[in-house]
């Protein structure tokens, strides 16, 4: 019986260990929610402020690869022309170190530029970084997922 109870008690506690997060991770879990929440709701203010005051390096779904670190502000942003109903799914958050996380989820939906909407599909992943006591975006990768890629063009796809 004690066999017995030592091996179900250890079956769960090991469970229990490998479905938690860290306090960290759900916080970014958090912070990712709330900055997709403001890009969709188009709070531009808010979606800057979750950045990092570094910049954030971004590669598209295109495979855009020659993206420089950018400090984009609230106009730049408001400027890229871009919209939709766009939604998380499959979340995970993985801490790399104390003050770094990382994440990776799908992004589907609908993607709009200007009067063009079409389908959207890509998996992202993200580095969150703590900076000021707070969790904020540090670099962003866009890759398709579907059929080769289904990136949809943006104003900013054309500076140099």
């Amino acid at each position: 019986m004690k066999l017995f109870l030592s091996v179900f008690v250890s079956l769960f506690a090991f469970t229990a260990i490998a479905d938690s997060h860290s306090d960290d991770e759900l916080a970014v879990l958090e912070s990712l929610n709330a900055y997709y929440d403001a890009r969709r709701n188009e709070d531009w203010k808010k979606v800057v402020s979750m950045e990092s005051s570094a910049g954030v390096l971004s590669t598209n779904s295109d495979g855009s690869f020659h993206k420089p670190l950018i400090k984009q502000s609230a106009d730049d942003w408001k400027n890229s022309g871009t919209g939709g109903a766009l939604n998380i799914y499959y979340p995970e958050a993985v801490q790399f170190s104390k003050n770094v996380v990382f994440t990776r989820f799908y992004y589907e939906g609908m993607a709009g530029f200007g009067d063009v909407e079409q389908p959207y599909r890509t998996r992202v992943t993200m580095n969150w970084v703590k900076e000021n006591g707070k969790w904020v975006v540090r670099s962003q990768h866009y890759s398709p997922a579907n059929y080769g890629g289904v990136h949809v063009p943006q104003a900013t796809d054309f500076d140099n």
